[in-house]
């Protein structure tokens, strides 16, 4: 009896540990991101209920995907390793993170032109789905139409969001089924609810916060890991929405950054001890052949 209260007691406290790591992760990677800063260039021009609904929806999406990601992974190679990985990928974040702040100069230079870009994109988009805008030569670019008029075309264009593969023929029809979808959907579920959900996905798309969710699922509990990012996500998109514009001119994206280089070196150390934990050594051969 004692034995099996021992057992509920240490898995309680790895959930927990889980939980808090994912809402961590997620708080010190997303606040000052530019998908915050695209959540909250939206609520500024359109009801704020409705653009947190958009981009939360996607960002729980996200989450859900990436977890099941890092799921499948213990089923392929065991745990130890892919805590082994998992350690080696947030000291590689960390260290990467650590060096990108001490880069940085202090101040909000930083979030101000990732605020620059959060708009650029908001136009881009808007302008390749309402008729304002007009597609570039190469068809990957959209040109605002206020642009053109101003005779602003150069280093104005807007990259078109698209997950078009390479090919002319296979962009175009990428980009139209894609098109037919999201007008369906606008049509559905509003236009700015739809605008606000796909930049936010593709703005998290390959985003550091999602490796992390991945590697943070694959080395500890699925459905804990996603619950922590869900939280986090809701946390950071609210704050978003409520005043990201005000929060964006307080922070020191410098000071952010190595916070969250600190944590994630911290999060490499700690699953890098667990995977050590991990190995038996009465079944573990460390002599090497002869």
């Amino acid at each position: 009896m004692a034995q099996d209260a021992g057992i509920l007691s240490s898995v309680d406290e790895g959930a927990f540990h889980a939980l808090w790591r994912s809402f961590a992760m997620i708080i010190f990677s997303e606040i000052g991101d530019k998908t915050f800063l695209i959540a909250a260039i939206l609520a500024m021009r359109h009801p704020r209920l409705i653009v947190f609904a958009g981009a939360f929806g996607s960002l729980v999406v996200m989450s859900i995907l990436s977890a099941e990601l890092g799921h499948i992974l213990p089923t392929l190679i065991p745990r130890k390793w892919t805590q082994t990985c998992a350690a080696v990928l947030f000291l590689v974040f960390g260290l990467k993170m650590l060096q990108e702040g001490r880069e940085m100069k202090g101040g909000n230079e930083k979030i101000q032109e990732e605020m620059k870009e959060a708009e650029e994109d908001i136009e881009g988009d808007e302008a390749a789905h309402d008729g304002t805008g007009v597609v570039g030569p190469d068809g990957e670019e959209v040109i605002p139409l206020e642009a053109m008029e101003a005779g602003r075309t150069n280093g104005h264009a807007r990259r078109r969001s698209s997950v078009a593969g390479r090919s002319t023929i296979g962009r175009k029809v990428v980009e139209s089924y894609a098109e037919a979808a999201r007008n369906f959907f606008s049509y559905l579920l509003g236009p700015v609810f739809v605008q606000s959900f796909v930049l936010t996905f593709l703005g998290e798309w390959g985003d550091r916060s999602q490796i992390s969710t991945i590697a943070l699922a694959a080395a500890d509990n699925v459905y804990v890991v996603a619950l922590g990012t869900v939280i986090g996500h809701s946390c950071c998109t609210a704050l978003a929405v409520i005043g990201g514009r005000y929060v964006s001119t307080k922070i020191s994206v410098k000071h952010v950054t190595l916070a969250a280089s600190g944590l994630f070196l911290v999060f490499g150390v700690v699953y890098l001890y667990e995977a050590l934990l991990s190995i038996d050594p009465e079944t573990a051969d460390f002599h090497p052949v002869p």
